[in-house]
């Protein structure tokens, strides 16, 4: 009776925080203004982890532990990180993307919110803890042994998590940030930027898997997305 009761709370569990995941991502694609995104992220990001707690959730599973293989996975993504962005920056059609991005006209307060408060607290923290550290858990994973169910189950709602963005991606505008896959067409674009979201998601679960917590993914994703805005801003007009 207890297992089947335990059974029950994760299912409840998990169906309350893929609709709570899902209420944010149309009030942030619709209504939410840029501003306030790192005070409601922030608050969902925490109320995950309580409901995932009071399911019977482990933090080890969830991924709130820090330790030696954590920082050390850190470092190596940052690693990677600034290298693929370093050649990415010296060929001209990357370039072109940062150069077309809203980002690039920013001003250097503008700069300091989005790389200090938006991108961390309002993307990163959210996604990281949601699809690297709660819905896994709650899909199976233990936080040590790899399991391809529940790392591929949070990576497809990662990207459909990103269905208005990429709704966006399909524009064929001026701006490159929002042309990339307008080619595909209004319907293949959203989809493909949807698996594209999915694949980088199973990455990220890869580094949060190696780290053995969520500081390793949160620091590589913070690091990218934040690069993309100063990358942006320093890029020529």
């Amino acid at each position: 009776m207890d297992s089947v009761s335990a059974s029950a709370r994760i299912r409840i569990a998990l169906a309350g925080c893929v609709a709570l995941l899902a209420a944010t991502a149309v009030l942030a694609g619709t209504v939410v203004s840029a501003w306030a995104y790192p005070l409601i992220n922030t608050a969902v990001a925490a109320t995950l982890i309580v409901i995932a707690v009071k399911a019977g959730v482990t933090r080890e599973a969830i991924g709130l532990i820090v330790g030696r293989r954590t920082i050390l996975a850190a470092l190596i993504g940052l690693g990677c990180v600034a290298a693929v962005l370093t050649v990415g920056w010296v060929l001209p059609p990357i370039r072109e993307v940062f150069t077309a991005s809203p980002a690039a006209s920013i001003s250097s307060g503008g700069l300091l919110w989005a790389v200090l408060i938006r991108v961390p607290f309002g993307t990163v923290l959210l996604e990281e803890v949601a699809f690297r550290g709660v819905l896994p858990a709650l899909l199976g994973f233990n936080g040590k042994q790899w399991r391809w169910g529940p790392m591929l189950g949070a990576s497809a709602l990662f990207g459909l998590f990103h269905i208005f963005p990429a709704l966006q991606q399909g524009k064929c505008d001026d701006l490159a940030v929002h042309s990339l896959f307008c080619g595909a067409g209004p319907v293949f674009a959203p989809i493909a930027v949807m698996t594209v979201a999915m694949g980088l998601g199973l990455l990220l679960c890869l580094v949060r898997h190696i780290g053995g917590g969520l500081l390793a993914p949160f620091a590589v994703h913070t690091a990218a997305n934040s690069a993309g805005y100063i990358l942006a801003w320093a890029s020529p007009v």
